[in-house]
């Protein structure tokens, strides 16, 4: 079985999804046949699939007409914070069969404070005392404000899931950020961290470009940027977690940041439905897919093992192809985070609306 190859391969099978009803279905495409069946060690959420599943949803109605009078933020940090500590205890034993590595459930800081790292750093102390489960990770963006804030909650003992990673250089600005909060940390054992490296949102900007040109050395490079900008963070992450710095932290019972492949649907039909799985597998990583992703992957992936160790001259060769087009993928990538951070702030906001709207009806 596909997944099963995936995982052998050392990357872990989380998925990009949640809703209360696939926390309680017993349906083949919910959360504990997924746990049982398909390979899934871990869940995230995030703004737009949270607007996603309570806007309009009727398992909420009982619990927003409970609150009809409460401020719309408290009402929806009640209905996302008991759907994740719900997750997180559907999977209780494989945190605990893998020693806290997965069995991991990420909930997002709000949006709006993307910049503010104060806000940032007590909202995710915040949700870390109210969802009370020691599976629960926090997700902060890798926004400049946002890496102080990974350092600080790091620090105090939080494990964090940073999120909206495009770029290289970005990454290994958040690697530091980890290390840091892991060198001021009391007991850096109890602390697990991943750092989602976002894939499909790069290629749809870069082959637009090439597009564009539409020249043959252009049209040779469609579908390339985002593996290849994957493959050198993989590499990053292999020369940093073996540096003397972090074997001084490792000996003090600190685990690796893993790189977790976010964004990791095909957006564009001309591509391989399993691409952004089956050519980023390697040990130490995490896949998080949506639901239409992790289904193609068990109908017909093809696992090949371990596909990005040994490919990074290839992968430098195609940033450098690129260049030479005259595209600049720090100028993409500098783009897809302010708007990363925009389209989260607005599916927040959406959802406050939408939940003011039931509120009131």
């Amino acid at each position: 079985m596909s997944v099963q190859k995936v995982s052998a391969a050392g990357t872990s099978i989380w998925l990009d999804d949640l809703s209360r009803a696939k926390i309680t279905s017993t349906e083949a495409h919910a959360l504990p046949a997924r746990i049982k069946n398909s390979g899934v060690v871990g869940v995230t959420t995030n703004p737009s699939i949270f607007s996603a599943a309570i806007s309009g949803a009727a398992e909420y109605a009982a619990d927003i007409a409970a609150m009809k009078s409460a401020p719309v933020d408290e009402v929806v940090k009640k209905l996302t914070t008991d759907d994740v500590r719900q997750a997180c205890e559907l999977f209780t034993s494989l945190y605990q069969a893998t020693h806290g590595v997965d069995g991991r459930v990420s909930i997002e800081v709000d949006p709006r404070l993307a910049h503010d790292t104060e806000g940032t750093i007590a909202a995710g102390k915040e949700l870390w005392s109210i969802i009370d489960r020691p599976n629960v990770m926090i997700k902060v963006p890798a926004t400049l404000e946002g890496l102080p804030a990974i350092t600080a909650l790091i620090a105090a003992g939080i494990s964090v899931n940073v999120t909206l990673i495009f770029s290289v250089k970005r990454y290994g600005q958040v690697i530091e950020a980890y290390m840091k909060g892991i060198e001021q940390c009391e007991n850096p054992t109890q602390v697990h961290s991943v750092a989602s490296f976002f894939i499909s949102r790069i290629d749809s900007s870069i082959d637009a470009l090439l597009k564009a040109n539409g020249s043959t050395e252009a049209t040779a490079l469609l579908g390339k940027a985002a593996i290849a900008n994957a493959h050198l963070a993989y590499q990053l992450f292999e020369e940093k977690f073996s540096s003397s710095k972090w074997q001084g932290l490792a000996t003090k019972g600190a685990h690796k940041q893993r790189p977790l492949w976010a964004s990791t649907g095909v957006k564009d039909p001309a591509y391989e439905d399993t691409r952004y799985v089956v050519e980023l597998i390697a040990p130490d990583t995490v896949n998080t897919m949506p639901q239409s992703t992790l289904d193609a992957l068990i109908d017909h992936g093809v696992v090949r093992g371990n596909t990005i160790t040994g490919n990074y001259a290839e992968a430098v060769e195609v940033l450098k192809a690129l260049s030479a087009l005259g595209i600049s993928l720090d100028d993409v990538t500098t783009e897809l985070e302010i708007d990363g951070v925009k389209k989260f702030a607005q599916a927040w906001d959406e959802l406050l609306e939408n939940v003011k709207a039931a509120q009131q009806g």
